[in-house]
């Protein structure tokens, strides 16, 4: 049955293509940095980090919550050992889907790929607004460009993460918040 609005994840949902659902307790890792990981995951529920090292500080790169779908892009594309981290924020539950699977249904019908395209679309985007944050030199913008693109981070994600994400210390992300 097909509706033309459909996600990228509903289909593959509708479809019965999830292999697995997965569980991960608080902190656990369902990626380590210099791991290949090519699943595609969607977020069921609870939170999870991406991140990499830096020396050792972690640098989070993007969050991810209920109905998102988690990936490590790079190694799901090419297949190498990827420096992304992915670590659960609090209990998760997600589904599981194979690079093999993905493809199949992607290349089965062409209302599939551009679902697929849409999906990849939206990471990239995503990717390139994370690129300007990480480039804005102003916290308050920082703090204001994300405020806008993804206010419910607020509600999903521990403040310290939050802080580590916008390239702040708590302090100052608490006085941006009051301000």
């Amino acid at each position: 049955m097909h509706h033309s609005n459909l996600t990228l994840a509903e289909a593959i949902r509708e479809a019965n293509l999830f292999e697995k659902t997965i569980t991960l307790p608080r902190n656990a890792y369902l990626k380590e940095a210099g791991s290949v990981d090519t699943n595609l995951y969607l977020v069921e529920a609870g939170s999870l980090r991406v991140f990499v090292w830096d020396g050792q500080e972690q640098r989070i790169v993007r969050f991810g919550y209920e109905k998102d779908l988690i990936v490590a892009l790079d190694s799901l594309l090419t297949g190498v050992a990827s420096d992304f981290a992915i670590q659960a924020l609090k209990k998760t539950r997600l589904q599981v889907l194979p690079k093999h699977v993905l493809m199949q249904f992607v290349q089965a019908d062409l209302r599939h790929l551009l679902l697929w395209n849409s999906a990849l679309e939206a990471l990239v985007i995503q990717q390139l607004e994370r690129e300007k944050d990480l480039l804005t030199s102003s916290p308050s913008q920082r703090y204001q460009r994300v405020l806008e693109r993804s206010p419910q981070l607020f509600q999903h994600i521990p403040h310290k993460y939050i802080a580590n994400y916008l390239r702040m210390t708590p302090e100052t992300l608490s006085r941006l918040k009051k301000s």
